[in-house]
């Protein structure tokens, strides 16, 4: 029987400092721009140098995590979060801002280790519900923390990065005095050879074929999803003539959405539908409304789809994640999760990469129709592959 008292309480930790990023959203590009002067391009490296670091850090931090338990290692990147969060509210050139966000970037991958803290804690016949925290912990993250920075923009961009700063502290306190260890038998397990890249690791992972299928589709779901990181809210200003209020509105829709699913409504889905309808129902909605959002037509429409998007996220990526920590022995959930989420910060950095420029070069629709072509194989997938290599338990 596993001890689930500690649930609320990553939901939360999860949560708190999702604020701080979220309230960054807003202001980095305006910030970079206006006050230090830089073009897009430089502003796109330092969105895509954050995710390069958690694609370095995560399995790290992962193997941390099994060998000395999860909460020191939260604990310690919830601090790093802040410390790069204070900065940027001291930032006064490039370099700085590209060191708080690289310093932010090592406090950000402590999300492999809420996972496999949740793995810890849950049983695999509720762990895509436990898994789901998480996602629903980003959905608020990202419908509030931008809100909160949208104020605190308006007292001044040094305000901003303290206010991001706070939420991380607090966070920070939170865990020390009430989050309680979840992993008590450590690993005995030797690590493998350590190389900056982690390539031992990711390569320890893919030798198996279950793990090497599972961790392939959450890269091409995070790949997908990330091609319209920036691209969507250009497409609402260039194409539809959105209001930045209105494209506010949009990412709130989005946010809200995901996280009702992942928060409340994965653990009867799975129960009622199965965990093969979910994998097929899940992607084929995000594969069809990734298709539809350059020709939606008008706001109204276009909220529409983004619900159903959501809706076959909140729904895909935590039983992904659910069968990925089944698939992995109990003493390497950590490594594991870790090699997941680093492939999937990669999978952040190429995506908007990847957008952009065929936003650009190709034409507005080819970021969403790319995204919409990778999700097919990931239907064809839960179709023809996984039910037939994997156990699905419900």
């Amino acid at each position: 029987m596993k001890n689930k008292s500690g649930l609320p309480l990553i939901f939360l930790t999860v949560f708190i400092d999702l604020l701080g990023f979220g309230i960054l959203i807003p202001i980095l590009p305006s910030f970079a721009i206006k006050e230090l002067g830089v073009d897009e391009a430089a502003v796109g490296i330092a969105i895509a140098i954050y995710s390069f670091v958690q694609f370095i850090f995560n399995p790290i931090l992962g193997r941390l995590s099994d060998k000395h338990g999860r909460k020191p290692v939260i604990v310690m990147c919830l601090l790093i979060n802040a410390l790069g969060y204070v900065i940027f509210a001291f930032t006064s050139s490039y370099i700085i801002l590209l060191v708080s966000r690289i310093v932010a970037g090592v406090g950000g991958s402590s999300i492999a280790v809420a996972q496999a803290y949740i793995a810890d804690v849950t049983t695999k016949e509720n762990r895509s519900k436990g898994m789901g925290l998480i996602g629903s912990a980003f959905g608020l993250g990202f419908v509030f923390g931008p809100l909160i920075g949208g104020f605190l923009s308006k007292l001044g961009y040094m305000e901003t990065g303290l206010g991001a700063a706070t939420f991380s502290f607090i966070a920070f306190i939170v865990t020390i005095i009430l989050l309680p260890e979840s992993n008590l038998e450590r690993s005995k397990v030797v690590a493998t050879k350590r190389s900056i890249l982690n390539t031992d690791a990711i390569l320890k992972a893919f030798k198996n074929p279950s793990l090497a299928i599972l961790i392939s589709l959450f890269f091409i779901l995070t790949f997908s999803f990330a091609n319209i990181y920036g691209t969507f809210a250009l497409l609402g200003l260039q194409v539809y003539g959105f209001t930045d209020l209105q494209n506010g509105y949009m990412f709130g829709i989005i946010g809200l959405s995901s996280a009702l699913v992942q928060g409340g409504l994965i653990g009867p889905l799975t129960k009622f539908l199965g965990k093969k309808r979910i994998l097929i129902i899940g992607s084929f909605l995000i594969m069809v409304t990734l298709a539809i959002i350059p020709y939606a037509g008008n706001f109204l429409w276009l909220a529409v789809d983004s619900i159903f998007m959501s809706f076959g996220t909140g729904m895909l990526q935590p039983t992904l994640l659910s069968l990925i920590s089944e698939v992995a022995s109990d003493a390497e959930q950590g490594i594991t999760l870790g090699v997941n989420q680093s492939l999937s910060a990669l999978a952040r950095m190429f995506g908007p990469l990847w957008g952009g420029f065929t936003f650009q070069y190709l034409g507005y629709p080819f970021p969403f129709l790319t995204g919409a072509a990778f999700m097919f194989l990931i239907v064809g997938a839960t179709i023809f592959y996984i039910p037939k290599k994997i156990k699905l338990t419900n």
